[in-house]
């Protein structure tokens, strides 16, 4: 293979790429959020500068993909911390846990998405719609909600999705230290609300040094969201080079 034919290529192997060169396009993308209070000491030492803390808050979220150009359907849960940067208000990802290695693999190697293999789902029982997230064979999170109790408005249920989202990119150099590191910024766009409710809602997480959620624990939960949609992901932009100390 000619030099001018591998810098064709995003990733390896070079004869089976780990994900396919294509924009996703999500079906039927269905959100289960959790919004609770936290500790605040918590998340300012998980928080990068130059990122602001208003309220102490964490959203952890389950999503169901029905279906997704190129990686098939897939589930995902992690956290989200609502944050300012520069006055404007978005959402910092600050762990995501996914079934899909492709989906993996691009989401951390193209974009900055903190995505690791777990193992999560999205159902309804008895009544209630239950996201949970296990580690192995262990359980790490367990939500739930009242199914479909209350209407909620779609074009406040698009701005809870839709808000800009923070995430910190870094790649190791051969000598160990950083040769990227920066925060970068994305949205959601193209975006189809198919179905939004609200109800009560519990958020139980638990203990694992892997997969460390519950080092953001639950003092409150504030409100919830069950969300069906259709839309696309953003390309990324940097706003901060932490190895220069500035604003790309």
């Amino acid at each position: 293979m000619k030099a001018a034919d591998v810098r064709q290529h995003v990733t390896t192997p070079l004869a089976g790429p780990a994900y396919a060169p294509t924009v996703p396009r999500f079906t039927d993308r269905e959100y289960l959020n959790v919004v609770y209070r936290t500790d605040p000491d918590a998340l300012r030492a998980v928080v990068p500068e130059p990122l602001r803390i208003d309220e102490p808050l964490v959203r952890f979220e389950v999503m169901k993909m029905g279906d997704v150009s190129g990686y098939g359907p897939y589930t995902e849960a992690g956290q989200a911390i609502p944050v300012g940067f520069e006055g404007e208000q978005g959402e910092y990802l600050h762990t995501m846990h996914l079934d899909n290695f492709p989906a993996t693999a691009s989401g951390r190697e193209v974009s900055a998405y903190p995505k690791v293999i777990g193992s999560p789902a999205l159902y309804v029982d008895s009544g209630a719609l239950v996201g949970t997230l296990d580690h192995g064979g262990l359980r790490v999170a367990t939500a739930t909600m009242g199914y479909k109790h209350h209407e909620l408005d779609r074009a406040e249920a698009e701005a809870q999705i839709t808000v800009p989202t923070f995430m910190l990119k870094t790649i190791p150099g051969y000598d160990g230290l950083p040769r990227v590191q920066e925060l970068v910024r994305t949205r959601i766009t193209d975006v189809t609300v198919k179905g939004a409710w609200t109800g009560p809602a519990r958020l139980q997480l638990f203990q694992h040094v892997l997969a460390p959620l519950a080092d953001l624990p639950v003092l409150e939960v504030v409100s919830a969201g069950h969300i069906l949609t259709d839309l696309t992901l953003a390309g990324v932009e940097p706003v901060h080079d932490y190895l220069k100390g500035a604003a790309s």
